[in-house]
């Protein structure tokens, strides 16, 4: 087993992480399994100390689920209304309201969270 300490460096994390990728299918009950649970305990605490996500464009997000899905903009008519509302709501130029956003939550299974302003 390698020694296992507090990840502060980049090094220590990139270290940690190929030691994690190496050892990732352990067995069960042997020291390289404990050893990658304490990794991953690491590695997970380093990048919510030093990782940061980029903020989520909600209207980006709906345009690369609808990608994603092959949908096009009148897929949307149902969720948001007429097809100029849509239009004016993936431009920009409208803002979604709460029940849009709640109904294209349900529709994507998107995390609600991504509709709040930080």
């Amino acid at each position: 087993m390698n020694t296992v300490k507090v990840l502060k460096t980049e090094l220590d994390y990139t270290t940690a992480l190929s030691r994690t990728i190496e050892i990732f299918h352990a067995e069960e009950g042997t020291p390289e399994a404990d050893e990658l649970e304490l990794l991953l305990l690491l590695v997970s605490d380093y990048e919510n100390r030093n990782v940061k996500l980029p903020e989520l464009n909600p209207i980006e997000l709906i345009k690369l689920k609808m990608e994603e899905q092959g949908l096009k903009s009148k897929d949307l008519e149902s969720i948001i209304g007429s097809k100029g509302h849509v239009s004016s709501i993936l431009s920009g130029r409208r803002e979604l309201t709460l029940k849009m956003a709640q109904k294209l939550v349900r529709y994507f299974h998107l995390p609600a969270d991504i509709f709040l302003p930080a």
